[in-house]
């Protein structure tokens, strides 16, 4: 994420909060395994200068879709990456917000608009989701016929609850609960959790949070969904239990600047049975700790295994794998021994991821 960081160090205070919103949505991509072109990020730097509106630059990505020729397999997915990123900071840059179920749908109405046609409308479908940090598990999601009345009275509730009284850190808590439960209705078919984050960002804005570090969403995008899968997923008979602590880490890093290390393997519902665990050992580069953290952890458990396999148990798409592993390689953490179809992968720098 350091293509706008020159803007931050010069300090312009406009050209810097642009800058600190692009980072927000173009990390928020992560989530999706999702990485914007070159094209976007020459045209963001535009709007952060001043030369370009927000809507100019939609326009251009629109029109620079509309006049691609032979496009590839993976055209559509960094379309997507593209334009999402351009009404993300458009969104994060309006000084606009209403506390409602409507301006939530109306979040994702605006993000993927053109890109799903089920965008702004509630599921009539109900829905799982294979997670990697659940071993393929599913978190289990709110029924279809119950939706609407599941998001209103998740708001209801938090419109009466009262934070006179609270410290910080309690309000954090209660904020971790209430943004989880907002997630796990997974109200639509795609998108869910670039919609909630960007909604959690307005939100806590209107709560009075106005200086939080949304680099954290930027940076460590996939822990925030996965800390989300974590706080809706249990498994009794395995001895696996709800817990919000990776939620509440996430926040105390956004809105109080603690220094809780953010780290995806973590929250795999294994992870102390497989992993030392002690912070001594853990010097993970922040950058690394996406997708790419994941995808070596499956190679890591499973040297045999498959660019589909990857595919199946992170749920994103093929090319989107190849595409993972191709970085370990590149990064020379991993390498390839025999040929592709009978030969395995081989940890070269496991101490580096």
């Amino acid at each position: 994420m350091n293509d706008f960081e020159e803007y931050i160090r010069q300090g312009e205070p406009d050209k810097k909060e642009k800058s600190i919103i692009w980072q927000t949505a173009i990390g928020l991509q992560q989530v999706d395994g999702l990485k914007p072109s070159a094209y976007l990020i020459e045209t963001a730097k535009q709007n952060i200068e001043g030369d370009i509106t927000f809507e100019e630059v939609k326009n251009r990505i629109d029109v620079y879709y509309k006049t691609q020729v032979n496009r590839q397999s993976d055209d559509d997915r960094t379309e997507e990456a593209d334009k999402v990123s351009a009404r993300i900071a458009e969104i994060l840059s309006e000084k606009t917000f209403s506390f409602s179920p409507v301006s939530y749908l109306n979040i994702h109405r605006r993000l993927f608009s053109g890109i799903y046609k089920f965008a702004g409308k509630i599921r009539d479908y109900n829905i799982t989701k294979s997670e990697w940090v659940l071993d393929g598990e599913t978190v289990l999601y709110a029924g279809a016929d119950n939706l609407r009345a599941t998001l209103e009275y998740d708001f209801e509730q938090e419109k009466k609850f009262d934070y006179k009284g609270l410290n910080t850190q309690q309000i954090i808590e209660h904020i971790a609960h209430f943004i989880s439960d907002l997630w796990q209705i997974h109200i639509f078919g795609e998108g869910n959790t670039r919609t909630t984050a960007v909604f959690l960002i307005k939100y806590l804005h209107k709560l009075g949070f106005n200086d939080i570090n949304n680099d954290l969403f930027a940076q460590h995008s996939w822990y925030f969904r996965n800390a989300l899968v974590r706080a809706n997923y249990k498994n009794l008979k395995n001895s696996v239990y709800a817990t919000h602590k990776y939620v509440i880490r996430f926040l105390e890093n956004l809105l109080l600047g603690e220094n809780n290390i953010l780290k995806n393997r973590e929250l795999h519902i294994h992870f102390a049975e497989d992993v030392d665990v002690r912070q001594g050992n853990d010097t993970v580069n922040a950058q690394n700790d996406t997708a790419n953290d994941t995808v070596f952890s499956l190679i890591k458990a499973n040297p045999n295994i498959t660019a589909e396999e990857i595919r199946i148990k992170l749920n994103i798409g093929i090319a989107t794998a190849k595409r993972k592993i191709k970085n370990l390689k590149d990064l020379g953490i991993i390498a390839r021994v025999g040929s592709d179809k009978t030969g395995s992968w081989e940890i070269l720098k496991s101490e580096n991821v």
